[in-house]
């Protein structure tokens, strides 16, 4: 991966981390996910920073899941778990960070990308938002229970239930009705009113915010499964003749034949 794949720019006391393969509406390849790991490590031990704001290049798309070409190469059981444990990893150094972390979202936030967002402590979109992670309707895959853990915290089970199991995208609306997303701003001014909520936390009693965000994350900790109890789950759908016709079809811009096995 190049780093402008990945793109980080750093501005006083906040930092800018840019998800930057607009053509492909950002969708994250493993060397991206593992540039941002090192960001969140670098991040993490930086005692001058303030805020952290992740965005999407373009204007179409915060990231619209993970380059779905990678998952050709799946064949063994560790594939999928050792993918599913390193999302897991680098979404919980990003949940970690001492600092407030935003989600500037314009467009599509749809799989990988919808879990980023949630690791985030706060959202912030545009009208345009298309929201979720539909793999009962794309691959055919299954979630780690710390992700579905993250979206039962902020949408409810019900709802978290209608999302995946139905294949939904939530627009900004529904997002912002259900406590989703913390507010909606036209495109124009959005990295505008993004700066001004930046410029806010900076200036509010770090430890404080510090303290807050632990507490929050310790609590929602405390309601989540060990990974291991979602190993089955994640195998009994990664190593299926239907996640192979997912990829298949996906690559193949058809709809996936799904066959139960």
């Amino acid at each position: 991966m190049g780093e402008e794949e990945l793109l980080f720019e750093r501005e006083g006391n906040r930092a800018w981390i840019t998800f930057n393969r607009p053509k492909v509406r950002n969708a994250v390849t493993f060397g991206m996910y593992t540039r941002l790991e090192e960001l969140c490590d670098r991040l993490a031990e930086d005692d001058e920073l303030r805020v952290v704001i992740l965005r999407g290049a373009g204007g179409e798309a915060f990231v619209a899941g993970t380059d779905i070409t990678q998952f050709h190469d799946f064949r063994t059981e560790q594939d999928p778990l050792d993918y599913e444990q390193r999302i897991d990893r680098l979404l919980g150094k990003l949940e970690r960070l001492p600092v407030p972390t935003i989600a500037m979202i314009e467009g599509y936030c749809v799989g990988g990308g919808a879990a980023i967002a949630l690791a985030c402590d706060f959202r912030y979109t545009t009208p345009e938002l298309q929201f979720g992670i539909p793999i009962a309707r794309t691959l055919g895959n299954c979630l780690s229970l710390d992700n579905i853990s993250r979206m039962v915290d902020l949408l409810g089970p019900a709802r978290t239930k209608e999302a995946l199991m139905l294949a939904k995208l939530l627009d900004a609306e529904t997002a912002q009705q259900v406590g989703l997303v913390n507010d909606v701003f036209d495109a124009g001014v959005i990295r505008q009113e993004v700066e001004a909520v930046a410029d806010r936390l900076a200036g509010l009693a770090p430890l404080t915010l510090r303290a807050i965000k632990e507490a929050v994350r310790r609590t929602q900790l405390e309601r989540r499964a060990e990974a291991e109890q979602g190993r089955d789950l994640i195998l009994s759908c990664y190593m299926s003749e239907d996640f192979r016709e997912g990829v298949t079809a996906f690559t193949e811009k058809r709809r996936p034949q799904w066959r139960g096995r």
